[in-house]
């Protein structure tokens, strides 16, 4: 009796699973003088800062706020005001050059629903030391425009910090909700958020 009421469960299973897509990494280059396009800047005087809009992943582009030496990047589809959107570390920082984009795809759309992005970050007490963190982003969608980083993994002295990356990004980019759900910080990252320059 027991196993023609698992039988159900079973079947239920499975057809969770044939709904899910396939999960794989596609790479694109972010090199701000190739792959970007500066739409405002700093006049003479006036600090030093600069918006970019750079190409990503088949049309979803990466926007780069630079300011003080501190990057704030968005992935995807923006809102109408960027300035709600900008998070960055309060140390001095930059972003690597390749972006790991998380696809979902299911039959022929593929959709990226999560990005993972190298960040270098100075450390404050020696000029010619850095902590490497990775980002984990959820990516905004052309009707929903909502990203945000969903999640910080130090990958100095981490072996495992890839797989962890990809893991916060498969099991909760798709669900988080930017604004309300608490990121998640694996190891001792530097202080992260909104930081007005």
């Amino acid at each position: 009796m027991r196993a023609l009421l698992l039988v159900p469960l079973i079947l239920a299973g499975f057809c969770q699973v044939a709904r899910a897509g396939d999960i794989s990494s596609v790479y694109t280059d972010l090199d701000w003088e190739k792959d970007c396009v500066t739409y405002a800047q700093a006049e003479e005087g006036d600090g030093d800062w600069a918006d970019l809009a750079c190409s990503g992943y088949r049309g979803y582009p990466v926007l780069v706020s630079y300011d003080d030496a501190r990057e704030s990047l968005f992935y995807g589809f923006p809102p109408g005001d960027m300035t709600t959107v900008w998070e960055s570390f309060s140390g001095l920082n930059s972003a690597g050059p390749k972006v790991e984009w998380r696809i979902e795809t299911n039959g022929k759309t593929a959709i990226p629903f999560a990005v993972i992005h190298r960040r270098s970050i100075s450390d404050s007490e020696g000029e010619n030391k850095s902590t490497e963190v990775l980002i984990v982003a959820k990516v905004a969608q052309p009707d929903a425009h909502e990203g945000c980083t969903i999640g910080l993994v130090l990958t100095t002295g981490n072996p495992a910090a890839n797989d962890q990356a990809r893991k916060l990004a498969d099991e909760k980019a798709r669900t988080f909700a930017c604004g309300k759900d608490k990121r998640e910080v694996l190891g001792d990252a530097p202080a992260f958020g909104r930081v007005d320059n």
